[in-house]
């Protein structure tokens, strides 16, 4: 006896709907950096999640359109810098239309090995290089292989949830082990 799929019949999901829904789901958020001969950039991204560890890589989405789109693509190296609570300032710069030099200025950063920049006082820096690329609609989802990590001790994170940001962490008791 042969399996057959069901037939969909509904109707395909509107943009703005799919957008809406997504609203609703919380994540963690990071700015994207890469430097080299293609140019420094960045961009904020919560499309950002674990692919394995072996070898250790991160799966990452950009838009095509945007402005770090090419420098991204010809660097073939990033890092994903993972914000702090009160890193909302630099998020928004990161995703909206500050100019990428301005972006960069609003904080202090170091190369990682990659020579993509890490940002000081991110809750993770993961510095990875852009194994493989794959187009999807007005997207690209990069494969990136860790090639080091900076995980200084301070665990609290900014996450993003119905369009707003929220601070995630410990309570001091417990970061101090109390």
């Amino acid at each position: 006896m042969s399996y057959a799929p069901p037939l969909h019949t509904a109707a395909p999901i509107a943009g703005a709907a799919f957008r809406s829904a997504m609203a609703h789901l919380a994540a963690a958020v990071n700015i994207i950096t890469t430097d080299g001969p293609h140019g420094r950039a960045g961009f904020t991204a919560t499309a950002v999640c674990s692919v394995t560890d072996q070898p250790p890589t991160l799966l990452v989405c950009i838009n095509r359109d945007s402005s770090a789109h090419g420098p991204v693509a010809g660097n073939a190296s990033v890092c994903v810098n993972t914000l702090a609570n009160g890193h909302e300032a630099l998020s928004n710069a990161f995703g909206g239309k500050t100019a990428q030099a301005e972006r960069f200025a609003l904080a202090n950063w170091t190369a990682g090995p990659s020579g993509a920049p890490m940002l000081d006082g991110a809750t993770l820096a993961f510095d990875c290089k852009v194994s493989q690329t794959v187009s999807v609609g007005t997207h690209d989802i990069l494969f990136c292989q860790v090639v080091h990590i900076r995980h200084p001790a301070d665990p609290d994170v900014l996450v993003y949830f119905n369009r707003r940001y929220h601070p995630l962490g410990l309570p001091p008791a417990v970061v101090a082990g109390a």
